[in-house]
């Protein structure tokens, strides 16, 4: 007995320690060099979405949530009208066909430094009380066209509801509420906290107070999952 609890007192210690570890031991500088290196990355064109789902919608109502968290991370993004505009004319509108083409044109029409490509892989009410939207972020360099930051976010969006009810007629109640709200539930705020979670890992911009301060904080995982509570 006096030997379990020697151990108990050994382990514990260790395993809470384990759970306080970093969940990354690369930092940004190792993980994002890129965006450390002369010329720095200031500014960047989103191309439209390419969307792998059966949602016809998702591309256009995807494309309008992604600049503000880009501008926030101290970005300079090119204007999604003026952006989109230009896609049309010179039929790129499809980014599947240059995500792994030559970007040295985008950049002499826009003169951004980075193209961000994105890959809509899920974006779906689940049952009835989840919105899930899983999103894959790729960063490319318009002058090397090296990939210099790729990272994949999947969100759930919790909509259940609990009515106070009980018994059955209150497990009812619940799940009528729940699917309501899973229906009228927007795309929008699912989206947005996606980009939030995912190019939070951006090292910042220059229009950032923490610009080229950051490069010993650990780089997050390549993939993310959360889900929020409605």
């Amino acid at each position: 007995m006096k030997k379990l609890i020697y151990i108990s007192i050994i382990v514990a210690p260790l395993i809470l320690l384990q759970s306080c570890a970093p969940t990354s031991t690369i930092t940004r500088a190792v993980a994002y060099p890129a965006f450390y290196s002369e010329p720095r990355p200031l500014s960047i064109l989103v191309m439209p979405p390419i969307n792998k789902t059966m949602d016809v919608d998702a591309k256009e109502n995807f494309y309008i949530t992604i600049s503000k968290t880009l501008c926030e991370r101290g970005y300079y993004v090119v204007p999604p009208f003026l952006a989109m505009e230009l896609f049309q004319t010179e039929s790129a509108y499809d980014a599947e066909n240059f995500i792994g083409a030559p970007l040295n044109q985008f950049r002499e029409v826009t003169g951004a430094d980075v193209v961000l490509f994105t890959v809509i892989i899920d974006w779906k009410k689940s049952g009835l009380a989840a919105v899930i939207v899983t999103v894959e972020y790729i960063l490319r360099s318009a002058t090397s066209n090296e990939t210099i930051f790729q990272r994949t976010g999947t969100i759930t969006y919790d909509t259940s509801v609990n009515t106070g009810a009980g018994g059955l007629v209150g497990l009812a109640a619940n799940v009528a509420a729940s699917a309501v709200a899973t229906a009228v539930q927007s795309y929008l705020p699912v989206a947005a906290a996606c980009n939030d979670e995912v190019l939070s890992d951006i090292p910042a911009g220059k229009y950032r107070p923490d610009f080229n301060t950051d490069q010993t904080l650990f780089a997050g995982p390549k993939t993310v999952r959360k889900t929020i509570k409605k």
